[in-house]
């Protein structure tokens, strides 16, 4: 990974519910010692670790054709980053300011703020209540800070936390807090997500993993999209030997209109390379995740 123009010396903070563990890759090891055990040695029967050490299989192995198909549609390109020009010192790509405006979105707000106000009218409101009015200011601007992802890339927010470690033990982040905004109603979803992942000679920060579903749960989205995002970010950083992810999420547009069904959760789920050809490790993952 390429190192990033823009510095960012803080460290997000992870919420305490997120338990971060670093497991022994049970499977993995079974998976070896069982074939010892039936004196399958041969160079078409190696074991897990031996299998996904092929780093030019890498894609193969993840079910992805080419390179570009590492690039999931369905949510813009980054169109403004800390090395876009102008945006060298900005400081909204890194610590999250809320009343920060980059200047390339400060123009969007008038016009955003008008949407508002008609908005507000059609309604039935009076716009220019003493309640009323700076809510379309205050929108415009909480609707940019829901969607700030758009402004942030996978480049710069690893920010170059890619190390080199011999391990392929399984590294599991769980129970990360994720908040987003359905694109179909545009009302909110949050909930959890989990994240576990076999290294193969690199492990990422940890920190870098609430970060990666910062990026993606921060714009327009649906789950099913977002959780397949995740994983494949987290396979453009650092090429494992599979990934995971899981997100629980309560929708919004279930909860407050439609069915109303205020305790139904979206649980879904991405599995790549060793995680979805290996039930024993795909279980490992699951079990570690559903633990208290």
């Amino acid at each position: 990974m390429s190192a990033v123009n823009g510095k960012d010396n803080s460290e997000p903070v992870i919420p305490p519910s997120a338990l971060i563990r670093r497991v022994s890759s049970r499977s993995v090891r079974n998976s070896i010692s069982e074939e010892k055990e039936n004196g399958v040695e041969s160079s078409t029967n190696k074991s897990f670790v031996a299998k996904y050490k092929k780093t030019p299989e890498a894609l193969k192995n993840f079910h992805l054709n080419d390179e570009s198909e590492l690039e999931v549609p369905g949510t813009p390109m980054t169109p403004r980053t800390s090395t876009t020009p102008g945006h060298e010192n900005c400081t909204f790509h890194h610590d999250l300011e809320l009343d920060h405006r980059p200047p390339t979105r400060e123009a969007l707000l008038p016009d955003m703020a008008n949407s508002y106000r008609l908005l507000l009218t059609g309604l039935g409101e009076d716009p220019e209540r003493q309640g009323l009015l700076k809510t379309p200011e205050r929108a415009a601007k909480a609707m940019l800070f829901f969607t700030k992802g758009y402004d942030q890339s996978l480049e710069e927010v690893l920010n170059n936390a890619i190390f080199d470690e011999d391990t392929d033990e399984m590294v599991v982040v769980k129970d990360i807090e994720m908040f987003s905004m359905c694109e179909h109603h545009l009302v909110p979803f949050y909930g959890k997500v989990s994240i576990g992942y076999l290294p193969q000679g690199k492990i990422l920060g940890l920190s870098k993993l609430a970060r990666i579903v910062e990026i993606f749960s921060r714009r327009l989205q649906v789950q099913e999209r977002l959780t397949k995002q995740i994983a494949i970010a987290v396979t453009q950083a650092v090429r494992p030997a599979g990934v995971a992810v899981v997100i629980e999420g309560v929708h919004m547009c279930m909860v407050m209109r439609g069915v109303q069904k205020i305790n139904s959760k979206t649980v879904t789920s991405t599995m790549l390379g060793v995680f979805r050809d290996d039930p024993k490790t795909r279980e490992e993952f699951l079990n570690l995740v559903h633990s208290k």
